[in-house]
C-alpha cells in the first residue's frame, strides 16, 4: 500500500473510495469545442501504480447529447492539444530544442458508424522547447502561442542561449531586483512572452507553417502569459490583433499587484496599446468579442491585493471609450466570453460556495469613458444559469448554446452543454425573473460515472449560523460511510480549514462544491469521519465585505466563526462524538491550526492537529515570503512597520508556544517559496522540545501543494495514520 513497514491500514472495500483510488481515478479537464460547436477536446490523465506512470491523452467528444460518442488519443509524449480545424487536431510537444506539432485529422468510420483518427503528421516546428498556450484562428492561419525569451526576446536565439547559460561555469544566481523566487521557482532571466506564426492547409490537403514568426512583444519588458499561473486565460486573438494582461514593467512585481491590458497586431508592425486607465489593481481574462470591435476583461481597483472584487470592464475599440459592466454586483466573475452574436456576456462566478453560469446584456456604450454607467435594470444584475457545483471553462457556441464542464463533491469534470438561449436572452430583456428556467441544460460526457457508481460519495449538505458581528455564515457537513440519523454509536468528526485561491497563502477561498484531488472531503468520509468545512470570515463567494473582514484580523473573526460553526454543528448532528475530534488545515488553514494550538480556550477539544504548509512565524514569514504584497495587504504593512508589528504581536502563533500540547502531524513541501519549509520546521522543533507528541513529513520535490501521485498517496496515508493514533476505535 504506502509504505512496507506501516502499522495502519485504509479502510477498503468495493463500495469504498479510498486514497489509492482518488489518486489514480481519471483526471479530466475543461473541454474546448471547435468552431462548428459540435465536438470538444478533453485533455484527460490517469495514472497507473502498477507502470508508475501518469498516462496522458485526449478525448474528441460529441456535444450532441443524444450521441455521446468519443474518441481517446493517447499522447505518449503529453503535450498540448488544440484545435486547427473543426475536424483536425493539433498536438504541440516539446523537445530538447524545438517545440514540434502535429496534426491528427478525424475522418468518418461508416464500418463503425462513428468518427477515427488518423496518424499524426507532422506539420510545424517552433524553435522553442518551451511552446505552449496556443490559440489558432482557422479564418486567418494566425497561430499565437507563447514562449519563454531572454530580455532581447529573441525566440531563435533561445537555444544558444540557453547553452551559454548552462557552461557558464559557475551556479550563481544573483539579483538586484526581486523577486528572487517566485511559487517553487528561483527566478532566471527568460520570461514568457507571445509571438505568432502562419499556418494553413494547402489546396494538397497538407498543413504547413510559413516559418515566419512574429515578435508583437519584443522590447517591450511585457511578459505575458503572467507567470506562475497565467496561461490562455491571459491573452486573447481576434483575425488581426492580439489582447493580452501583463504585469507593469515600472513596478516591482514582489509587492505590486498591477497589471496593465494593451493590444497589439498579430504582427507587430505597430507597437502595443493600453487599454487600461492606469488606476487599476490586476487584470485577468481578456478576450475579445466575435466581430473583434469590443474587449473585455476582469478588473481588481486595488494594487498589492488579489482577492479584491473582479469587475468586469469594457472597451469599445471603435469609439475608444471604457466602461464598467458590473459596477455594483457584489460577487467576482472569471472566464468571460462574448456570446457570437456579442449580445451577452457569459462568465464563471462564485456564489455561496458555488461556482455559478452567469449572463448579463452588453449594453451599448456610453459616450464618454465611466466606472459608473447608468444602465437598464437588464444590464445591472447577472443572471445565473446553474445553481449548483462548479463551472468552469466556459466558451460560447454557435446557434444560441454554451459548453462548461462542471465538478462537485461527487464528481470530476464532465462537460455540459446549455441551448435554448435565445428565449432565456429575450426572458432577460423582458424582465422575466424565471429566464434561468427557459435554458436547457444536458450533460454530454460521463468520465467518471462507473469508477464511482458504488461508492456512495456524499453529496454534502450546507448548514448556515451566526458568526462574528452577527453575521450569516455557511459550511458544509459531509456523512461519514454508513451514517445513519439517530445513530447510537457516534462518529468520529475532522474539521477541514481552507487555505488560499491558488495565488496566495491566505484564507481568501472557500469550501466550494468542487471535486478535489488533494482535500478530498469525500476521502475522509468514507474513511469513517463526520467531516465540517466552514467558510468563515475572509471567504470568497459571499460577499467583498465578507472576504475583505479579515484582513488585520487573521486570528480575530474568522475563529468566533470557527467556533460558532463547530458549536453549531455538534448540536445540529448529535451523532457526532465530540472527544473523538481532529482537525487539518493548509495555508491559511495550517496557520489556523497553529493558531489553535496557541489558543486551547477556544474549546474546541482537538485530540490531534494536522498542519500542511502554514504560517508559524508571521512576521518571519512577512521577510521570506515570495510575494511582499500579500503580507504587506493582511498584516497592515511591512513586517517593520508599527501596526504589523501590534498584529503580530497579537496573532504570531510563535508568540504562544508556551500554551501548545495537541498531538500535531506538520507537512512542508522544500520547493514551497510562498511559505518557506522552515516555518514546518520550526513548528516540529517547538513541539519536540516541547515534549508533545509530534511528526514532520517533508516533500522535497513538493511545493505549496502535493503533485505527485505517490507523494499524494503517502500524504494520506500519514494524516489517516495520525488521526487513527489518537481517535481510531481500538475495540
Amino acid at each position: 500500500m504506502a509504505n512496507p513497514s506501516q502499522d495502519f491500514n485504509f479502510k477498503e472495500g468495493a463500495d469504498i473510495f479510498t486514497p489509492k483510488d482518488l489518486v489514480q481515478l481519471g483526471r479530466p479537464g475543461a473541454a474546448v469545442a471547435n468552431d462548428a460547436g459540435d465536438l470538444a477536446l478533453v485533455p484527460f490523465s490517469k495514472f497507473s501504480f502498477e507502470d508508475k506512470k501518469n498516462k496522458k491523452s485526449v478525448f474528441v467528444v460529441s456535444l450532441d447529447p443524444s450521441n455521446q460518442q468519443s474518441i481517446q488519443i493517447p499522447l505518449e509524449k503529453g503535450g498540448d492539444t488544440f484545435w486547427l480545424s473543426s475536424r483536425t487536431v493539433a498536438n504541440a510537444i516539446g523537445g530538447d530544442t524545438n517545440t514540434e506539432i502535429y496534426a491528427y485529422d478525424i475522418v468518418p468510420d461508416a464500418a463503425a458508424n462513428n468518427e477515427s483518427v488518423k496518424d499524426p503528421i507532422l506539420v510545424a516546428t517552433i524553435p522553442s522547447k518551451s511552446a505552449a498556450n496556443f490559440r489558432y484562428n482557422s479564418g486567418t492561419g494566425n497561430l499565437v502561442f507563447s514562449a519563454y525569451v531572454y530580455p532581447d526576446g529573441n525566440l531563435s536565439t533561445v537555444a544558444e542561449q540557453d547553452k551559454a547559460w548552462e557552461e557558464r561555469g559557475n551556479t550563481a544566481y544573483v539579483y538586484d531586483n526581486t523577486y528572487v523566487r517566485h511559487w517553487d521557482e528561483w527566478q532566471g532571466k527568460k520570461g514568457p512572452q507571445l509571438f505568432s506564426v502562419q499556418l494553413k492547409k494547402g489546396s494538397d490537403g497538407l498543413w504547413s507553417s510559413n516559418d515566419d514568426f512574429k515578435s508583437p512583444l519584443q522590447g517591450t519588458k511585457h511578459y505575458s502569459p503572467v507567470e506562475p499561473f497565467g496561461g490562455t486565460d491571459d491573452f486573447d486573438a481576434s483575425n488581426t490583433h492580439i489582447v493580452y494582461t501583463t504585469k507593469d514593467p515600472k513596478l516591482s512585481e514582489a509587492w505590486h499587484t498591477k497589471q496593465d491590458v494593451f493590444i497589439v497586431p498579430i504582427d507587430g508592425n505597430e507597437k502595443p496599446v493600453e487599454l487600461t486607465s492606469g488606476t487599476q489593481g490586476a487584470t485577468h481574462s481578456p478576450v475579445f468579442n466575435t466581430q473583434g470591435t469590443k474587449v473585455a476583461w476582469l478588473e481588481l481597483d486595488k494594487d498589492g491585493y488579489e482577492a479584491d472584487r473582479h469587475k468586469i470592464i469594457i472597451y469599445d475599440l471603435e469609439k475608444k471609450v471604457r466602461f464598467t459592466l458590473t459596477p455594483e454586483w457584489d460577487r467576482s466573475p472569471s472566464a468571460l466570453s462574448f456570446s457570437k452574436d456579442d449580445d451577452f456576456i457569459y462568465f464563471t462566478g462564485g456564489d455561496e460556495a458555488k461556482v455559478k453560469v452567469f449572463a448579463i446584456p452588453v449594453p451599448a456604450t456610453p459616450s464618454e469613458s465611466t466606472t459608473n454607467p447608468k444602465f437598464d435594470s437588464a444590464n445591472l444584475t447577472p443572471v445565473a444559469i446553474t445553481h449548483s457545483k462548479a463551472a468552469s471553462g466556459l466558451q460560447t457556441l454557435p446557434r444560441g448554446k454554451i459548453l462548461f464542464s462542471l465538478s462537485s463533491f461527487t464528481s470530476p469534470n464532465d462537460a455540459y452543454v446549455s441551448s435554448n438561449l435565445k428565449d432565456f436572452e429575450a426572458a432577460i430583456f423582458a424582465g422575466d425573473k424565471t429566464a434561468s428556467t427557459k435554458v436547457k441544460i444536458d450533460k454530454v460526457t460521463s468520465f467518471s460515472e462507473a469508477d464511482l457508481k458504488n461508492k456512495g460519495l456524499d453529496k454534502g449538505e450546507e448548514f448556515w449560523f451566526k458568526g462574528a458581528l452577527d453575521k450569516d455564515v455557511q459550511g458544509w457537513a459531509l456523512k461519514p460511510k454508513g451514517w445513519q440519523a439517530g445513530d447510537k454509536t457516534k462518529w468520529p468528526v475532522l474539521l477541514l480549514i481552507h487555505g488560499g485561491r491558488p495565488l496566495d497563502a491566505g484564507p481568501q477561498s472557500a469550501w466550494e462544491d468542487q471535486w478535489s484531488t488533494r482535500w478530498n472531503p469525500n476521502i475522509f468520509a468514507q474513511q469513517g469521519y463526520f467531516v465540517l468545512m466552514i467558510n468563515p470570515t475572509g471567504s470568497t463567494t459571499f460577499g467583498q465585505e465578507f472576504t475583505d473582514g479579515i484582513a488585520g484580523d487573521w486570528g480575530g473573526k474568522p475563529f468566533v466563526d470557527l467556533i460558532n460553526g463547530w458549536k453549531h454543528a455538534l448540536k445540529a448532528y448529535p451523532e457526532i462524538d465530540s472527544d473523538r475530534a481532529v482537525a487539518a488545515g493548509a495555508s491559511w488553514g495550517g496557520y489556523a491550526i497553529n493558531w489553535i494550538q496557541s489558543n486551547p480556550e477556544f474549546g474546541f477539544n482537538f485530540k490531534a492537529l494536522v498542519c500542511h504548509d502554514g504560517v508559524f512565524d508571521s512576521a518571519y514569514n512577512g521577510f521570506s515570503t515570495d510575494e511582499l504584497f500579500f503580507f504587506n495587504h493582511e498584516w497592515k504593512g511591512r513586517p517593520w512597520d508599527p501596526e504589523s508589528i501590534a498584529l503580530a504581536k497579537k496573532f504570531n502563533p510563535a508568540n504562544f508556544v508556551h500554551k501548545w500540547s495537541t498531538p500535531q502531524l506538520t507537512f512542508h513541501g522544500s520547493k514551497d517559496f510562498r511559505i518557506p519549509e522552515t516555518e514546518g520546521i520550526a513548528v516540529f522543533h517547538t513541539l519536540q522540545q516541547l515534549g508533545v507528541p509530534s511528526r514532520l513529513v517533508i516533500f522535497p520535490d513538493e511545493n505549496h501543494w502535493v503533485l505527485n501521485h505517490g507523494n499524494s498517496l503517502k500524504w494520506h496515508y500519514e494524516v489517516l495514520r495520525w488521526f487513527d493514533k489518537f481517535i481510531g476505535d481500538k475495540s
